[in-house]
């Protein structure tokens, strides 16, 4: 695909850990298409930054929670139009709270975002990427996929999920030249974390030997090394990013 820009797809790119690995990823010198579900504003305004920098962006309404509409995207948008590059599984969401009280609905939509959806995402994306003969995948897990955490069961789950698809995906897509790699962020300054009172915010600072919770751009920088060519040779492979939280 002689003559096409190199494009890495972040999903749920318009805030927190999003935003700031698509705006890594365009420094990198990809064109970066960014989705999100309901935050239109905010994904036009990840567009204007990357392209004030002298980048190129696209942002996109998907949920990838919907098969089809995954499936839809990729054909749309993505195959035969672009060299697709790079694909980060970033699009997630949290319905917190303890099994006792847990509900169906509440396991369902966090498993059918936070793990079909990335499958879906990587999938579609390995259809293009096997025959390029190139690609990097990059999913974006959690400490809480590799300790567990009490009231999120679902969350938990879905990001070890991630990481059990993270590394059956690598052995099956190496021999293409296609990496497939995870990142798991601890505690993270995002919206999801911006709500916690302060002494919450303590318990959590106690327990990162750092002794601060990471920034969305530590996790961005992860990224991007594992969607460049110094990491060639990696793949399989879970990076944690938490300030030294689990080792």
């Amino acid at each position: 695909m002689s003559g096409f820009v190199a494009t890495a797809l972040v999903t749920g790119g318009s805030r927190g850990i999003g935003r700031a690995v698509a705006r890594t990823l365009a420094g990198e010198g990809f064109q970066v298409y960014l989705t999100y579900v309901s935050k239109a504003a905010e994904a036009a305004a990840v567009v204007a930054e990357i392209e004030a920098a002298g980048g190129k962006a696209r942002a996109f309404a998907l949920d990838v929670s919907r098969a089809e509409a995954v499936e839809a995207f990729f054909r749309e948008e993505i195959k035969e139009k672009v060299l697709l590059s790079v694909l980060v599984n970033n699009a997630g969401i949290t319905r917190d709270g303890l099994i006792l009280r847990m509900k169906d609905e509440d396991w369902d939509s966090v498993l059918d975002t936070d793990l079909r959806g990335p499958f879906v995402c990587l999938r579609e994306a390995s259809k293009i990427m096997v025959r390029q003969r190139r690609g990097r995948i990059v999913n974006v897990v959690s400490v809480v996929g590799q300790m567990g955490n009490a009231g999120q069961a679902n969350y938990s789950a879905a990001k070890a999920g991630l990481i059990g698809l993270t590394k059956s995906a690598a052995k099956e897509l190496a021999g293409r030249d296609i990496t497939v790699n995870a990142v798991a962020p601890g505690f993270i300054e995002t919206d999801m974390t911006g709500g916690l009172s302060e002494e919450v915010r303590k318990a959590y600072q106690d327990q990162i030997p750092l002794r601060r919770l990471g920034s969305a751009q530590d996790v961005a920088e992860a990224v991007a090394f594992l969607a460049s060519d110094k990491a060639a040779y990696i793949t399989g492979q879970v990076l944690a990013v938490n300030g030294g939280m689990y080792c």
